[in-house]
């Protein structure tokens, strides 16, 4: 596996900003990031009802430049580069020869390069892992982790603030297209992302800039009622929406179907890639043995990561990741079951308490 960084946390651009402001800080993806700002309820309930920024600094930025960069990037991953359109972005996964997930990638085309952005605590495997590849491709990989950051906007009214402050309409962007705009004098990078379905905005920036746009858009998002919001209440918003995350709900311990993933990060009519060979034996057979579910928890205590999970006094899989839920008014975690546990209704034992299998996502008050 491409190991997250070991303690202490990557420092992140806006970390001394956010102490200064009394931020409890926290590592999330092996980075130094908020925890919360204040009340994490308040700010998970600012992502449901108004609008959320959130420091999304856990990233690592590759550009891939040369005449062959499209047939070079389409021949690793498992997603389709070779029709993505300018202003565009796809979803993939990088595997390794056997299948497993080595890390999770999103490919963005420009006129005259693709950028693929991933996680920081894979940076210093991932970089060598994919030049290894480059071996007749004209193409150059540059490092451009030093030099941006992302910060991000999510929530019903996080439209209405991107095109004051931008001048962009999400409602004419495709999801996961990106526009370059002005943000009071600073360049950024907009991308659509939508979770639950509601248009939202991640903005890349210059590092350098990072600072003053999280204190444009701050102001911006308490103007409109809304708030910064920390991990905890990020992450809790996530197991929701039943979205799962690299290096928690996912790694090489998985294959894509075993994940989830099969549907959103890969093409099969693309052609070949690594990996190809485990993916399609997998879809032609149709199963696997274990996979990847929802649960709610009977108590209002977040099971640890690794806590068992029983089915009728049998082992059947472990929790990945967990918190409380504001929508269930209870515990909620992500999992790994046996396939034959993993119908919605299902219960299993979770320590003391009972797991019940749910379909995401869950709607505010459900």
């Amino acid at each position: 596996m491409m190991e997250a960084a070991p303690q202490p946390a990557f420092e992140t651009p806006l970390l001394a900003l956010h102490k200064s402001e009394g931020a409890s800080i926290g590592t999330w993806f092996g980075c130094a990031l908020p925890d919360r700002f204040d009340s994490w309820l308040g700010e998970y309930h600012a992502a449901r009802e108004t609008v959320a920024l959130i420091d999304k600094n856990y990233r690592a930025y590759l550009q891939f430049t040369g005449p062959d960069r499209v047939r070079y990037l389409n021949a690793i991953l498992t997603n389709n580069v070779k029709d993505l359109g300018i202003g565009h972005g796809v979803l993939s996964l990088f595997l390794n020869p056997q299948g497993r997930i080595q890390a999770e990638i999103e490919t963005y085309a420009t006129p005259d390069s693709l950028w693929c952005v991933s996680y920081a605590m894979i940076r210093k495997t991932l970089v060598p892992a994919l030049d290894k590849y480059i071996i007749m491709d004209d193409v150059t990989l540059a490092d451009e982790s030093e030099n941006w950051g992302t910060l991000a906007l999510e929530g019903p009214l996080a439209a209405t603030v991107t095109k004051e402050l931008a001048g962009v309409d999400l409602a004419d962007v495709e999801e996961l297209a990106f526009r370059e705009a002005q943000v009071e004098g600073i360049f950024c990078v907009l991308v659509k992302r939508s979770p639950m379905g509601i248009a939202g905005t991640e903005l890349r920036a210059r590092r350098g800039d990072l600072e003053a746009l999280w204190k444009t858009l701050r102001q911006a998002v308490t103007s409109a009622g809304g708030q910064p919001m920390g991990y905890q209440a990020l992450s809790a918003l996530r197991l929701e929406q039943g979205v799962p995350w690299f290096g928690y709900d996912f790694s090489d311990r998985q294959i894509p179907h075993e994940a989830g993933l099969e549907d959103s990060h890969i093409s099969y009519s693309k052609g070949c890639y690594t990996g190809q060979e485990i993916v399609e034996r997998v879809r032609s057979r149709g199963q696997v043995n274990r996979v990847r579910a929802l649960l709610a928890i009977g108590g209002q205590a977040p099971p640890a990561s690794g806590t068992s999970l029983l089915a009728d006094g049998r082992e059947s899989g472990h929790v990945t990741r967990s918190a409380f839920s504001p929508a269930l008014q209870s515990a909620i975690a992500m999992a790994y079951i046996r396939r034959e546990d993993s119908a919605s209704g299902s219960e299993l034992a979770c320590g003391a308490d009972q797991a019940r299998v749910i379909a995401p996502p869950l709607a505010a008050g459900s």
